[in-house]
């Protein structure tokens, strides 16, 4: 099977709300390879530290928050 890295990616954004702790950081207990896509991309800080938690940038947090409500997100 083909796994689309970008949903993957997406799903994990989404899912580093959940986590979140002192104002903009959240534990970085997803998988390394897309925590460093989104690091790439300039959603969160450097995963390759020492912190047990990554720092979402300001468009990180607003694009996660996003992804959270599109795809967990209840209408009902």
């Amino acid at each position: 099977m083909k796994i689309d890295t970008e949903r993957i990616d997406e799903a994990v954004l989404a899912l580093l709300v959940l986590g979140l702790h002192d104002g903009n950081r959240a534990w970085k207990s997803f998988d390394w390879d897309a925590l460093s896509r989104l690091h790439r991309l300039g959603y969160i800080s450097d995963p390759a530290t020492s912190n047990k938690s990554v720092v979402l940038s300001q468009e990180g947090l607003h694009r996660a928050h996003e992804l959270l409500n599109r795809l967990f997100g209840n209408a009902g």
